[in-house]
C-alpha cells in the first residue's frame, strides 16, 4: 500500500527548512503524502502566541500546489494537549494495518522521546524516521538507548517489509532556519523574505501577525 509521511511541529511561522525537509523526505522514503501537522496545543513548550488557525493558514498557503504535501488540521479538531502518539493512533486507524506510516522527526526529538506522552508505544503505529545532521550521534545510555536496541534499521529496504515498529536514521544537510529567529527579526520589522514562502508571508503582513501589538 501507499506510504503516509507524518511531519508535525508548530509551524511558528512555516519556513523553506520545514519544506525542503519535507519535499526530500518524501522522495526518500516514496511517500503518496507527506501530512504536515500543526501542533494545536504543544505539551512540552509554552502554547505559540499564534493561533493554530493562523498557523495553519500560513501552512495551506506555503504548500498550496506542491504535489504530495498535505496540511492536516487533524490536531486542531481535537481537543486538550496535541500528543502525536494519538495521531499516529488515528492515522492508524484510517488507514489499516498494513499501510506504512512514517513519523518524521529530528535527533533532539529523538533525544527526548522519553519524555514524550506513550513514547514507547509511538513504532506500534508507525516507523519512526530520524533527521540527523552529519556527525550525528545516537543516545548513548539511558531509556531511548535501551528502547532502540531492537528497533534500528540499517537502511529504508527493512522498513518496507513491515508497516510499523522501525527506526531509521536519514542523515540530511538541514537549512539552518530558525523560527524563533523568523518570530524575532518579524517583531523588529526585518524582512523575512526567501525565509518564509512568498505566500505565508504574504498572510503574515496580511493579518499583521508577530508584530509588537498583535497578541
Amino acid at each position: 500500500m501507499n506510504a503516509i509521511g507524518i511531519f508535525g511541529g508548530t509551524f511558528d511561522p512555516i519556513h523553506i527548512g520545514h519544506l525542503r525537509t519535507c519535499v526530500e523526505l518524501r522522495e526518500y522514503l516514496q511517500l503518496e503524502e507527506m501530512h504536515m501537522i500543526p501542533c494545536a496545543r504543544p505539551a512540552h513548550r509554552e502554547q505559540p502566541g499564534i493561533s493554530a488557525i493562523h498557523r495553519l493558514a500560513m501552512l495551506c498557503r506555503a504548500i498550496e500546489g506542491e504535489p504530495g504535501l498535505r496540511a492536516d488540521d487533524r490536531e486542531l479538531r481535537r481537543k486538550g494537549l496535541s500528543y502525536t502518539v494519538d495521531t499516529l493512533q488515528e492515522l492508524r486507524h484510517e488507514k489499516g494495518d498494513d499501510c506504512p506510516l512514517y513519523l518524521c522527526v529530528g535527533m533532539d526529538s529523538l533525544a527526548n522521546l522519553d519524555s514524550w506522552q506513550r513514547w514507547q508505544e509511538l513504532t506500534a503505529f508507525a516507523h519512526l524516521v530520524v533527521v540527523a545532521r552529519p556527525g550525528w550521534q545516537l543516545p548513548k545510555t539511558g531509556p531511548v538507548a535501551n528502547w532502540l536496541e531492537d528497533k534500528l534499521a540499517a537502511d529504508m529496504p527493512l522498513l518496507k517489509q513491515t508497516p510499523a515498529g522501525l527506526v531509521l536514521i536519514r542523515e540530511m544537510t538541514l537549512l539552518p532556519v530558525s523560527s524563533t529567529k523568523l518570530r524575532q527579526d518579524l517583531t523588529a520589522g526585518h524582512s523575512v523574505r526567501y525565509l518564509v514562502p512568498d505566500a505565508a508571508l504574504d498572510y503574515i503582513n496580511q493579518h499583521h501577525l508577530y508584530q509588537k501589538d498583535v497578541p
